[in-house]
């Protein structure tokens, strides 16, 4: 009859650790990191356009700064709604070459007349 025994048998190990930085960030991060770059960008819209108005007397400058306030807004919502790329991912075992080459037929020689 066995008896129960507190020692459990040695496991086997894997080679490398799993990290945790590889991890992909939660969904609820990548939302407030694009709410953070969309607030920064429109705060960096309404500082173009206060200094817009400052600098009215240098028309070349009011301009560039009064367009780049037109345009910002545009940009942030595009940033917004991007998310980061997916990673690549390469399968185990999986081999992408074709197992087999079609001929080319005018390399060949051969001519197939119908």
């Amino acid at each position: 009859m066995p008896v129960a025994s507190s020692q459990q048998f040695p496991r086997a190990r894997k080679p490398e650790p799993v990290l945790i930085t590889e991890a992909a960030p939660s969904l609820a991060e990548q939302q407030a990191r694009r709410k953070r770059r969309y607030a920064t960008t429109m705060a960096i819209r309404a500082l173009a356009l206060i200094l817009a108005a400052i600098f009215y007397k240098v028309v070349w400058l009011m301009v560039i700064l009064a367009v780049l306030g037109t345009v910002l807004p545009w940009i942030a919502v595009v940033m917004a709604n991007d998310r980061p790329p997916k990673p690549k991912t390469r399968l185990q075992g999986v081999d992408v070459r074709p197992d087999r080459v079609l001929e080319n037929p005018a390399r060949s020689g051969r001519v197939i007349e119908g």
